[in-house]
Order: C-alpha cells, then sequence, then structure tokens
C-alpha cells in the first residue's frame, strides 16, 4: 500500500526575521532589509519559504542525526549534487535533478575515445521528484511588521545606521512523506523517474538492493517497470531521522539578535493511503484585520470524520504547555470523540508516530 505521512505544524516566534527578501524598497534607510510577505484578501501575511524550510531539515539531519550530506558541485550557472541516494539519505529524502554528462570509460577506468580521438561522453542526467514535499512557513493571522533600526557605532567616525523588518506570529507548515518512495528509486528514462545511472544501480544491487515491480508504470508490453529498493531498515532510520528531526531543527535569518525557537509548538502527525493534506484548514484567523490565530477544532473533527476511511493507525496530536493553552479540554475530549487520537506533548506526538511508522513501512 502506498502510505503516506502527513504532518501539520504551528510555530510560534516572537520578534523575528525568519527570511528576509532582500533591500526594502519602502524604507528611508540605505542599508534597510524586508522580511518576505504575501498578500491574500488585501492583507499582508509574513512567510518563510519553502525552500527556507528545506534549508533548516537538511541542516537538523546533518547536525542532530549523523547525515552525511550530498556534495554539491557549481558548474557555470548551476549546481548539483551527487545525485546518489544510496549512498546519501539527503538525495533519498529531498531528490535532485542533475543534468550532465559524463566521459565514457572502459573496464579499466581509462577514457574511450571517439572516431575523432577525443574522450567520449554519455548522458548521465537523473532527476528526482522529492518523497519530502513541504509548504512554505505562512503566519495564519495578519501581521503588521514594525522596521527596527540599528546602528553600527563602535568604530571612529559617524555610526552606520541600518533597519531590517521583524514580527511576531503564529505560523503554520506542512509536509508529506511518501513511505514508498523512500529507498526506492526508478530507472527508466522518464522524466522525474530516472532515479539512477547504470553506474549507481550496478552499486546499489552489489551491495544488497533487490529488484521489484513498479505497482504504477508499465512498459510498452503491458509488463510491469522495475524498481530499485534498499533494505528496509536504511529505508525505516531515513523516515524515522526526517521526522524526529522536526524535535531540534534550528534556523532562521538575523540569529544572533532576533533567535527564535522554530521547533513545533502544535503538530499533527497522521498516516494515510492518499497523498491529499487535510490539515490545511485546522487553524484559522479571526478579528476585525484577521490578526488573530485561532484553532479551527470543529474543522479538525471534520477531517478526523471525512477522512476516517483513509486513515491508517493513530493520529498523534501534539502540543507545547503554554500555547494555545484555552484548548486543551477540547483537545482532550478529541481522545473520547475519536478512538485513534492520540493528544501528547510535542516530543511524545513525534516519538510515538516514529515507533508507528516503523510497522507501517513495508
Amino acid at each position: 500500500m502506498n502510505l503516506k505521512t502527513q504532518g501539520f505544524v504551528l510555530l510560534d516566534v516572537d520578534v523575528v526575521a525568519l527570511n528576509n527578501a532582500g533591500k526594502s524598497t519602502t524604507s528611508n534607510f540605505d542599508n534597510a532589509v524586508a522580511t518576505k510577505k504575501i498578500y491574500k484578501n488585501g492583507r499582508a501575511y509574513t512567510y518563510v519559504s519553502g525552500q527556507a524550510w528545506r534549508y533548516w531539515w537538511r541542516e537538523a539531519l546533518k547536525a542532530n542525526h549523523g547525515w552525511a550530506l550530498s556534495p554539491i558541485t557549481r558548474d557555470s550557472k548551476i549546481a548539483f549534487t551527487e545525485a546518489n541516494p544510496i549512498v546519501y539519505a539527503d538525495d533519498d529524502v529531498f531528490g535532485y535533478m542533475k543534468a550532465a554528462k559524463d566521459v565514457k570509460r572502459d573496464d579499466d577506468g581509462n577514457p574511450i575515445l571517439d572516431k575523432k580521438g577525443k574522450e567520449a561522453k554519455e548522458d548521465v542526467t537523473v532527476t528526482r521528484v522529492s518523497p519530502l514535499k513541504n509548504s512554505a512557513i505562512i503566519s495564519v493571522a495578519s501581521v503588521g511588521t514594525v522596521e527596527n533600526w540599528s546602528s553600527m557605532a563602535r568604530q571612529e567616525g559617524d555610526s552606520v545606521p541600518y533597519s531590517k523588518e521583524e514580527y511576531s506570529a503564529i505560523m503554520k507548515g506542512m509536509f508529506s512523506i511518501d513511505l514508498f518512495q523512500i529507498g526506492t528509486f526508478a530507472t527508466y528514462n522518464k522524466t522525474g523517474y530516472k532515479n539512477l545511472t547504470e553506474k549507481f544501480k550496478a552499486g546499489a544491487m552489489e551491495n544488497g538492493a533487490t529488484e521489484i515491480e513498479d505497482p504504477f508504470v508499465k512498459t510498452k508490453n503491458g509488463e510491469p517497470q522495475k524498481l530499485i529498493q534498499i533494505s528496509k531498515d536504511i529505508r525505516t532510520n531515513r523516515v524515522v531521522d526526517t521526522i524526529a528531526a522536526l524535535k531540534t531543527i534550528s534556523g532562521g535569518a538575523m540569529q544572533t539578535n532576533n533567535m527564535a525557537d522554530v521547533t513545533p509548538k502544535f503538530i499533527v502527525l497522521a498516516t494515510m493511503n492518499s497523498g491529499n493534506h487535510p490539515f490545511s484548514h485546522i487553524v484559522k484567523n479571526d478579528g476585525v484585520k484577521s490578526e488573530k490565530a485561532v484553532l479551527n477544532i470543529e474543522g479538525l473533527k471534520e477531517v478526523l470524520s471525512d477522512y476516517k476511511e483513509q486513515f491508517k493507525g493513530i493520529i498523534f496530536i501534539g502540543k507545547r504547555n503554554g500555547f494555545m493553552d484555552e484548548y486543551n479540554e477540547e483537545l482532550k475530549t478529541l481522545e473520547i470523540e475519536f478512538p485513534n487520537v492520540k493528544i501528547l506533548s510535542i516530543n511524545q506526538a513525534i516519538d510515538q508516530y516514529c515507533e508507528q511508522v516503523k510497522n507501517q513501512i513495508s
């Protein structure tokens, strides 16, 4: 069964500038930096790009889970990783695109020459759709940012003023992990499907990978295409590490003066047999200026009821004590109304979901 982890998080940050948008066009200061924000229904919402969140996530996996990240090569105007998901877990989980040609070599490793005496080259382009998909992290309520000016004044002469745009907000983000796709690679020549070069495919098979039938894609003759799959232990560890990294994830711009804890203060973790993400509206904004973030308990109940056939196992909801405590009693009643819901602390929810997902990976 093609199962997916569906995750939803809330962050709670104060006086931050997590993801900047470059030079401000509205400031009177020459050295002014704007924060990223977007508009909806005439209101401004601050956000962290999905790319920035993924950067934080990779760094947390490197720092706290011992992942050796795939080396990056810069070539003219493009950059790419090693594109070797057998060796590098981040290539597996975060995907890649590497458009390149390599020198053909004989069995002894010597370059093969073409008719003109030049080194013959072969196309080694590979792509992989990321099994981990994530949204941007965006403020739930509309946010009025403030421009805070500072100055460098320790040198002789005039001070050097600069400014940055800061805000406080409750922010939401979503992610999904394709549990089948982790550690499973296609090699047929189709955009997004050719994950491995012949060299890496051969290396994987020599190191214990197995060949399985693709349940979705067939050849012109109607035969299932073949996939390369690494061991269940490695696939499970990569999934568990990716989810567990949320307990210690850190990042964001201006950390020296605007340090913020970007670990979740509210989290929902569930396994589903469908690809849609149902939790996007379990928080909403309220107030005359849409300025207050509120938990949409009725919306959460609706999701739990409407998608009950798609949920597999327990749905773990974690909340940090001190964050939105006004909803504690309503959340606890969910355990009575929905036997497949468990309310815990943040880290307990992550740990217990990770134990569950170990048994859901086939």
